[in-house]
Parts: structure tokens; C-alpha cells; sequence
């Protein structure tokens, strides 16, 4: 999966990711962009869009790494410690 991001402070309001990727942008009352960051695969070719035609580089796209499982810790071992 693709998360959409952006950085508020590259950020200007210029909108044009509202009205390339409607679906996944709205914007507040100041016009800067409120984000669904779950992209769905349908949208990526518009998300990519929206990220490339950002006019301050503002909005990124990016992958989802999957959470790796936890593991149990091997118990220390209670090695010789040495004196000064």
C-alpha cells in the first residue's frame, strides 16, 4: 500500500493536489490540503500526478513497510566480567 503525505511547511495552498486527486484531498479553510494517506491502488497514477505537479514539492508518496513481527529476546548471559 502508498501513503500520501505532505510537508506544511513546503506548503503554500496552491490547491492543485485538490484538483488532481479529489478523492484523497480536501483542503481547510486556508486552502492547505487535509489528507486521506491511504492511497488505493486505483489512485495511485493520480496520486503520482498530484505529487509530481506539486509547484513547491510539498507532497510526497510512499510505501507502506509492513510491521514486523515481534520477536522474544534471547536471555543474557551473565558473562565474567573483568575487575580493573
Amino acid at each position: 500500500m502508498r501513503r500520501l503525505a505532505v510537508d506544511p511547511i513546503r506548503c503554500h495552498a496552491h490547491g492543485l493536489c485538490r484538483e488532481i486527486l479529489p478523492e484523497l484531498v480536501d483542503l481547510d479553510e486556508w486552502g492547505y490540503p487535509i489528507l486521506d494517506p491511504d492511497v488505493p491502488r486505483e489512485l495511485e497514477r493520480a496520486a503520482r500526478q498530484a505529487v509530481r505537479s506539486c509547484p513547491t514539492l510539498a507532497l510526497r508518496l510512499g510505501s507502506v513497510s509492513p510491521v514486523p513481527a515481534p520477536t522474544t529476546a534471547a536471555p543474557a548471559t551473565g558473562g565474567a566480567r573483568r575487575g580493573r
